[in-house]
Formats: structure tokens, sequence, C-alpha cells
């Protein structure tokens, strides 16, 4: 049988005390959190994810990279891109020029994408495309109209390179 005494918390699995006095807790005051009571570090990676990809730089990156992999048409873009932008991705889309590396491979993705804005209401973004072994740069300009709606107005991409 375990012997406990006023001298300190009981351990849970022996009943053995730690030695340490136990601090009286102001009333109204709780514990602090225990670790299982803490969030999944997944969640907090899944919520960082869903914030990055609602960022016009990535919304656009994410849709170019469906459009110049063959996933979507070249039309899918009509209503998000301004003319010369336009232009440019129907010259692209039909090459698929960011498709899988290989037949059957890894959906191509956005590994990182980052902005510069000269003003308030442009964005100068770029990109980098990975499939496979390869790695490609992908480069757009945002422009926010007047009715507050962010549209293409370039896009640059380019050659390939092994990671």
């Amino acid at each position: 049988m375990h012997r406990t005494t006023s001298s300190g918390p009981a351990n849970r699995t022996t009943g053995r005390t730690t030695g340490r006095p136990t601090a009286a807790r102001p009333p109204g005051r709780t514990a602090p959190p225990r670790r299982s009571d803490a969030r999944r570090p997944g969640a907090d990676l899944a919520t960082r994810r869903y914030e990055r990809e609602r960022l016009p730089r990535y919304w656009f990156a994410n849709r170019l990279l469906l459009t110049l992999s063959g996933q979507r048409p070249a039309h899918w873009m009509l209503g998000h891109t301004l003319g010369p932008a336009y232009d440019r991705i129907v010259e692209l889309a039909p090459r698929a020029p960011l498709r899988p590396a290989a037949p059957g491979g890894s959906a191509p993705v956005v590994r990182y994408c980052d902005e510069f804005r000269p003003r308030s209401d442009v964005i100068e973004a770029f990109a980098r495309i990975a499939s496979g072994d390869r790695l490609r740069a992908l480069a757009f300009r945002l422009e926010r109209g007047a009715d507050e709606r962010w549209r293409c107005s370039a896009v640059e991409l380019g050659e390939p390179s092994r990671v």
C-alpha cells in the first residue's frame, strides 16, 4: 500500500508524493491547458494552408497551374484575365507546359508563391511550380479593377530546370 502525505501532489500512477508543496490556486483561475488539450499540430498547418490559398497570388497561381497543365480549358480564365494575359494563356495552354513530368506522374503543385506590390492595386507575383523532378517559374501581374476584383494582366513562364 502506498502512503501519501500532504507534502505534495500525488503521482497518478503510483500514488506517491512528489515532495513538492502544492500551491493554492486563486479562486476562478483554471489550470493551464495540458498538452493533450492542445490542438493537433496538423490542424494548425491546415489552417495556415487554407489562409494561404485564399491570398490572391496563390489563388491565381493555382488557377493558372490548372490551365497550363491541361486540367482546365483556357476559356476558364476569361473572367479573370485582361486581354494580353488571356492571349498569352491561349498561346501557352495547347502545349500544356506545366503538365506532369511523366505520364501518370504526380500532378504539378504550387511549391511557393510570393509577391511584390509596386502600388496598392497591383501585385507582381512569382510562383515555383514543381512536377516530379522539374521546377518551373511562373510570373504574373494582378491588377485590381474598379469593381475591387483582381484580374491577371500579364503571364510569363520560365524554362524547366531539374530539382
